[in-house]
């Protein structure tokens, strides 16, 4: 078997162990080469040269050479003198005439030049560190003397390398042994107790076994699905063993039916006339009974035990789409696939005879989301055992009541955003008034400045000078600048907690419209992706609707709020599969005129959706936006102008806002104004 398959069927333990151990092998090698490299050149660039530095100035000495150019034997006494130092590969000594006198050489023999003159010619081929140093003698010439260094490393620096290589070599073992101890205990085992535990299910089909519990890892995971599909498996086994006892004791059943049915068919001879009018009866009042249930506004379904259709009013038919001929005598989750989920409830309250109530189910109609309220009810008596269903549309109540509860958060956030705007004005007007004196005080303008900066002995230029050192210009641009956006986000909670008291004044909002686009089209910012070159602008104007009353400063703020949202989300898609479309409409839809701003863009959660006029609230990075966009837009609308506004999105497809405005005529009071789906 080839290495690599071996190496790919070994246990993941032994994986991630023969992984970390090449890694601890490849670490320990590349140390020990760097350390080797490293030791060797520190010894060769600079101990040998600190030792021939040494050398030179004991050779420098005059008590040593006094005497070391009077004659061969003391030039040889000197370089014995010398030839004790370890750094010294060889040396040599030259008269004044530059003749050699003596040399000195350890291990393999060196050439020496035999003239002073040749030692720069010698110098350019001899690689090994080496000085030469003047022997002065009196009046007469120096003299000179050549050492050269040893290249070779001590015993210490081999003895150190090994030490340090074996410190290292057990080090790393023991590192390894202790994450392989590690990788056993956390990986290894944990794996082998559901292997184990796998086998034991398979080999007695016991599938109330259950894994313990282990981490918050992948192999917990693992242990929590098994013991899932274990659950699973086990309620299955349960359901096959009591499906396998209602079919006999259903075949006894009809075993004692059919001896029985032998014995009353002479009966029912005699009685078939009699039953033949009672079936009219009955015909004519189930006939009544149909159309009352028809007649409901709510969809009824009645099932026997097996889940079969029974019975199936026109509610039922408009919901799913199933006729009552082909509905009749299907199973549930065939005539009516929506409630296939809800198979585990029906059974219970078959089996129960309780009422199940499921608040709240989202279904779509007719590319419409709808939402439903679905009432189990059991069925007893002569007739056998079921079960009816009540499905009621919840739609509407469910907006009027998030309706209701918006409209009182609004209400209650405008009243403390106004009182917070108050209170926050007093000191932020005293943070940018002190701002300005600080500005005026630092001027080399104001004779004042000048005056008072002379009397205590500096120069404003030094100030200036140091203040731009230590960019206090800049703090003060900050402390500014931060000034003026709180105060324009108090100047929004402001116009969020005040009543509009301004005159309406018939608006033609096709103009309008066309008016923000063109101003949101020159202010861009690409830092926040409000950019609207590139993006198809279409625009859908009912050409039926007329001025709508209103205020066009304020209405203009409202559409440049949404053209900037509607920017910033085709920028924030992960793909640009399809070029930004921003679909802008105008509606005539009595008595609302209405404005649609929809756009391709990310699109929103349901979560997000739902608090997207809260104050303050707001998805970006902080300092790009402050969350009083949507909720003064909100406001304007609902408020000022008695009108509605509603959001529907859906994650990655896009965002619609529709406004709708009271046309002449029709404007409504406060407390009906105050409309927005969520």
């Amino acid at each position: 078997m080839p290495l690599r398959q071996r190496l790919e069927n070994l246990p993941v333990g032994q994986k991630l162990l023969a992984a970390l151990l090449v890694l601890l092998a490849t670490v320990l090698l590349v140390a020990n080469l760097t350390f080797i490299s490293a030791a060797y050149w520190i010894s060769h660039e600079s101990t040998a040269p600190q030792a021939l530095q040494t050398l030179g100035r004991l050779a420098s000495n005059p008590t040593l050479i006094l005497q070391s150019l009077d004659s061969q034997q003391n030039a040889e006494a000197l370089l014995e003198e010398i030839g004790s130092y370890a750094p010294l590969r060889a040396a040599a000594i030259y008269d004044s005439a530059g003749n050699q006198l003596a040399q000195l050489q350890h291990g393999e023999r060196l050439p020496l030049p035999e003239y002073y003159r040749q030692l720069d010619a010698w110098s350019l081929t001899e690689l090994r560190s080496h000085l030469i140093t003047p022997l002065h003698h009196g009046d007469q010439p120096p003299g000179h003397l050549l050492l050269i260094a040893s290249s070779e490393l001590p015993m210490a620096f081999y003895t150190g390398t090994l030490t340090a290589s074996l410190g290292i070599l057990v080090f790393s073992i023991l590192l390894w042994l202790v994450v392989a101890r590690q990788i056993k205990r956390l990986i290894t085992h944990p794996i082998h107790r559901l292997e184990e535990l796998s086998r034991q299910v398979t080999r007695e089909e016991n599938y109330a076994l259950r894994a313990a519990p282990g981490n918050h890892d992948e192999i917990g995971s693992l242990a929590e699905a098994f013991n899932t599909m274990l659950s699973r498996i086990e309620a299955r086994e349960q359901e096959l063993k009591r499906a396998r006892d209602e079919a006999q004791a259903a075949y006894d059943q009809a075993q004692t039916l059919a001896e029985e049915t032998r014995h009353t068919n002479r009966k029912l001879e005699l009685e078939v006339q009699v039953r033949s009018k009672i079936e009219k009866k009955l015909t004519g009042f189930q006939n009544y009974l149909n159309n009352i249930i028809d007649s409901m506004p709510s969809a009824l379904i009645a099932l026997d035990d097996q889940l079969y259709v029974t019975q199936w009013n026109q509610e039922a038919s408009a919901l799913s789409g199933t006729q009552l001929d082909e509905a009749l005598n299907q199973p549930i989750y065939l005539a009516f696939e929506p409630l296939k989920p809800f198979l585990p409830q029906l059974k219970d309250t078959i089996e129960t005879h309780r009422v199940a109530k499921i608040e709240r189910v989202t279904w779509g109609q007719n590319d419409e989301v709808r939402h439903y309220a679905l009432t189990f009810y059991p069925l007893t008596g002569s007739g056998g055992r079921g079960v009816v269903i009540r499905i009621d549309d919840i739609t509407q109540r469910l907006s009027l009541e998030d309706m209701m509860v918006q409209s009182e958060k609004m209400l209650s956030v405008g009243g403390l955003a106004a009182g917070m705007a108050h209170e926050i004005n007093n000191p932020l007007g005293a943070i940018l008034h002190n701002v300005q004196n600080i500005r005026r005080r630092l001027s080399t303008d104001l004779p004042k400045n000048v005056e008072v900066a002379e009397q205590t002995g500096i120069t404003l230029e030094a100030i200036s000078h140091y203040l731009q050192a230590r960019e206090v210009p800049q703090l003060l641009d900050g402390i500014q600048q931060a000034g003026a956006r709180a105060a324009k986000i108090v100047t929004h909670m402001l116009s969020f907690s005040r009543r509009s008291n301004r005159q309406m004044s018939p608006c033609d909002l096709s103009a309008l419209i066309d008016q923000a686009v063109d101003i949101a089209s020159n202010d861009f910012d690409l830092a926040l992706g409000f950019d609207f070159r590139g993006h198809d602008i279409v625009r859908q104007f009912d050409p039926e609707l007329g001025p709508v009353p209103g205020i066009p400063n304020e209405l203009e703020q409202v559409l440049l709020n949404l053209l900037k949202n509607a920017a910033q989300a085709i920028h924030q898609r992960p793909t640009n599969s399809e070029p930004g479309r921003i679909i802008l409409r105008t509606k005539l839809n009595p008595p609302w005129a209405e404005i649609q701003v929809e756009d391709n863009g990310i699109g929103m959660p349901e979560h997000v959706r739902k608090r997207i006029f809260e104050p303050f609230f707001t998805t970006k990075e902080v300092g790009q936006g402050t969350g009083l966009g949507l909720s003064v837009s909100y406001f304007i609308v609902t408020n000022n102008h008695k009108g509605q506004m509603e959001v529907h999105s859906t994650q990655g497809q896009g965002t619609c806002f529709t406004l709708r405005l009271p046309l002449a005529g029709n404007l409504l009071p406060s407390h009906e104004s105050t409309t927005v789906e969520l």
